[in-house]
Order: structure tokens, then sequence, then C-alpha cells
């Protein structure tokens, strides 16, 4: 059996998705910008893509839907364009501490310039405390940046509560919605953001393009130049069969999303519900499934042994999950999300994601808890980490014994040793 369980890096592409794609690779060619009828008709298909866009999160009109290439370049031009365009006013940025890395890193190259930031933390649930947002703006603060719901650990924020507070204070939202654009209901209104960003590839549409909504509320300029496409606010040529795509996805996604979210949160259910049965000194890192919980989530530590060994294993037996980001999965760091949340370091090196799509089937959910269960056996009887744990050398973190130091302890104490 083949499973995927990785629909937050990609979700396949739908087929009418791909029939309303296919006449602008071959017969709809001209470019947007051209003047001439062949201009003329991709322009109207562009405008048909912004205007499901903005359906989708109830954006006031369709002229506040921007395109970009993906979900990390609309982070990047959602953080440096307001930062430049309000420079004048202040320096200062406000984001909380689990934000995704193309936001991070974002804010960490305009440190680079001058810019202070507040990072603010989260509960061991991956929550943010609207109180501490407030408490951390300044006069100077020209962006406060908190996703809908995170990457890693799938925890929903308080958006609205958040919304009200820079609302206001007069300061610009931006909310990062990667996870949950296609998953669960954005009403940028009701939210109080001013910035909102999602990549329909994440909901069954094509790669190779973004979203960036922005209000007339927020100044932003750009940071590619070159031309006078999407308003000004982002040059170049855009991927024109990607945004009819992804428009379409959007419409369909907003029209789905009821059924979609409640079958994932069945699968989910029925996922953790096997896996915590079934296979011992096993953590849920993030809330509970329900309604703190985004449906498509599930993030587990599988004590003493490595996230990296368990997606090879279980990629052996046909089921694709991720261990972190895809965006700095390959780094084999563990996660700032985890780390944030206060996870032990041994937890959060046994990471791995699983992220369901409205094609997942119970079937699939118990071979995976069968097969989960089966490998995490055998990596632990392959574990230096779980013989000591069974010698009652260390100790389990997730339930502990009494009978000997968790492993970061364990590990410190042996690391202080072969220092002397």
């Amino acid at each position: 059996m083949k499973v995927f369980l990785d629909h937050q890096s990609a979700t396949p592409m739908l087929p009418e998705v791909f029939e309303e794609m296919k006449p602008f690779f071959l017969e709809a060619y001209g470019n947007p910008s051209s003047l001439h009828q062949h201009g003329l008709r991709v322009r109207d298909a562009l405008k048909t893509a912004r205007q499901r866009v903005a359906a989708m999160i109830h954006a006031e009109s369709e002229e506040e839907i921007f395109f970009t290439s993906d979900g990390t370049e609309s982070a990047n031009l959602a953080i440096k364009g307001v930062a430049y365009a309000n420079e004048r006013r202040g320096k200062h940025l406000v984001v909380s501490a689990i934000e995704h890395p193309s936001v991070m890193q974002s804010v960490e190259f305009l440190e680079k310039q001058g810019w202070t930031c507040s990072r603010i933390p989260v509960d061991p649930q991956g929550r943010v405390n609207p109180a501490d947002v407030l408490a951390a703006i300044t006069p100077q603060t020209t962006l406060v940046a908190v996703h809908h719901v995170n990457h890693d650990i799938g925890t929903i924020e308080p958006i609205q509560e958040i919304g009200k507070i820079t609302q206001e204070k007069g300061v610009p939202l931006y909310v990062d919605c990667e996870a949950s654009a296609g998953w669960l209901p954005i009403d940028v209104q009701a939210m109080g953001a001013n910035l909102v960003s999602f990549s329909p590839h994440r909901f069954y549409g094509p790669k190779g393009v973004g979203v960036l909504y922005r209000n007339r509320k927020a100044r932003l300029v750009s940071i590619i130049h070159g031309g006078v496409q999407e308003g000004g606010r982002r040059a170049g040529t855009e991927n024109v069969p990607a945004i009819v795509g992804g428009g379409l996805a959007s419409e369909i996604a907003a029209r789905e999303l009821t059924v979609r979210a409640a079958h994932a949160a069945r699968l989910q259910k029925r996922l953790w519900e096997g896996l915590k049965s079934k296979i011992p000194y096993l953590r849920l890192n993030g809330p509970e499934p329900g309604p703190d919980r985004i449906s498509t989530n599930i993030n587990l530590s599988a004590e003493f042994i490595e996230g990296e060994g368990q997606l090879l294993s279980l990629d052996i037996v046909g089921i694709a999950v991720a261990s972190g980001s895809s965006c700095v999965s390959k780094s084999l760091k563990i996660s700032h999300v985890l780390g944030a949340i206060g996870l032990d370091h041994a937890l959060a090196q046994g990471n791995i994601i699983m992220t369901l799509g409205k094609d997942n089937t119970e079937a699939e959910m118990d071979y995976v808890v069968e097969s989960f269960a089966k490998i995490v056996t055998k990596l632990r009887g392959m574990s230096p980490m779980w013989d000591e744990f069974e010698r009652g050398v260390i100790d389990s973190v997730i339930q502990p014994t009494g009978r000997g130091k968790s492993f970061s302890e364990h590990a410190a104490r042996v690391s202080g040793k072969a220092a002397h």
C-alpha cells in the first residue's frame, strides 16, 4: 500500500485544475502586459483568478490580491515590503517565536540592517498569548506577524484577538496562512489582517504561484524591481497557467472546505488513537485533536529513536511523512518550533510530521498504525538509548519511571566527564 502523509509540502493537482491551465500553455500564450487581443485574453484570466482568490478569503476587492512565485516570496514581500515602506515611522517588528523560516529569516535579514524585533514566546502547546503581543508593541512598531496555524505542530493561533489589538494600535498585522488555507475558513476582515499569504499547491492547486493579500491600509513597497506587473508590487512576467490553476483551486477549496476538514478530522482522530494504543513512549506535540489544532496535522515524537530513521523506514513500506518543515528538514537540525515549546532535545530529534489530505482513507490510517508500530519496535531494538533505558541508566521523558536520569541529563554528564 502507498500512503501519502505529507500534504503540507504538496498536494496532487485536481484534474479540473490541470484542464483549466492547459490552454494557457498552448493557445492563450500571450503576455498579460501586451496591449493586443492575445494579452487581453490572458489579462481577463488573471482577473478571474484574483476574483476567485479574493472570494475565498473574503477580501473586499480582487485588487487586493497579488500573485508571487510561492509562499516564501509572499512572506518576504510582506515582511520586507512593509518594513521598508514604514521605516521613517519606526524600525521595530513583533513576531511569534515559532513563525515559518521564510518569516524568521526575513526578520533576521532586516535586523542586520538596523531593525529590531521582539519575538513573542509561546506556551507548551505553541499558542501565542495576545497580551504578550500587546506588551511588545511600541510607538516604533511597524508590523506584527503571527501565523494562523503553525506549520510544525498544527496549533491554531488566536488571530482575531491579536487583530483587535493591532487595529487599536494602528499597526499592520501580517498572517501567514500557508498551513491553514484551504482547510480552515479565512476571513481577512474578521481577522483584522492587513496582509495574508498562502500557496495553492497546499490545497490541490499548482506549484509556482503564491498569493499575497494586502488591504489598502498597509503601505508596501516592491522588493523585486524591473516591471510594473501586479500593480507595481511584484515585477516580472506572471506565471499565467499557475495563477489560473491557483484561482480555480481556491474556488473549489472554498466550496469543499467543510467536507474536507471534517474528513481529515475523522482520520486524524483514528490515526492518533491507533498510534498511542500501539506504541509506548509516544508523544503528540501540540494540542490534542480538536478546536485548537488543525485537522490535517499530527506531530509525533517517538522516544529513544531519531526522526530520520523513522522517516526512511516508513518510506520503505510506502508511507511518505515529513521530519520538520520542508524548508528546514534537509538541515537535520531540530525544529525551532519544538525548541520554543520546551520539548526535550532528544524528543525533538525523534520527531516526524504526518499531514492528511482529502483522499486519505481509514484503511490507510490502519496500515500506518500497524506499520509504524513495527518500525518503532525495530528501531528501538537497535537503539543504544533504548538499551540504556531498559537497563535503568536513563529514564523516559514522556513517562518517567524514576529509575534513571533523562537522556539529555545523562548526555550532559557524559560530556562533562569527557571534557575532564
